[in-house]
């Protein structure tokens, strides 16, 4: 809506013949009273619109940073970790059982040296041979 000078000029006569050469600065005085008045106004809604506005952007990044923590807390590196840690602790107790059985042992009596030599041919005989190497006895299909 714009207006022309000739426009803005029939407006002004119009508002002299109206109210008279004497009300006219007491009613752009009350006229730009007015108008600072609105403009406080319009300033007022606009703060309070920004801050309800500004609730729910500052409502959501709460939510994310929550987001963020819960990943964190879940991630599975740190499951991963945690069980490495649990293994290296049960290894820790068997260690030190060894060292408890690394202590002098008894003299071996004949006995306990029997039951050693036994176990060593168990263990030579559980011992897994390729069925396809030159050390595997027994039949073989190539």
């Amino acid at each position: 809506m714009e207006l022309s000078i000739g426009e803005m000029l029939v407006v002004a006569l119009v508002i002299v013949v109206l109210f008279g050469p004497d009300k006219i600065p007491s009613i752009a005085r009350e006229l730009g009273q007015g108008v600072r008045k609105m403009k406080g106004a319009m300033e007022d809604i606009k703060t309070e619109i920004m801050k309800e506005a500004d609730n729910p952007i500052s409502d959501i990044k709460k939510e994310i940073d929550k987001v963020k923590q819960t990943v964190t807390d879940i991630n599975p590196l740190n499951d991963v970790q945690k069980q490495i840690e649990d293994m290296k602790n049960s290894v820790n107790p068997m260690d030190q059982n060894v060292a408890d059985t690394s202590s002098p042992a008894p003299e071996k009596t004949t006995n306990t040296i029997a039951h050693t030599e036994t176990e060593q041919i168990v263990a030579t005989t559980e011992k897994k041979v390729d069925p396809l190497s030159d050390e595997h006895v027994g039949p073989v299909s190539r």
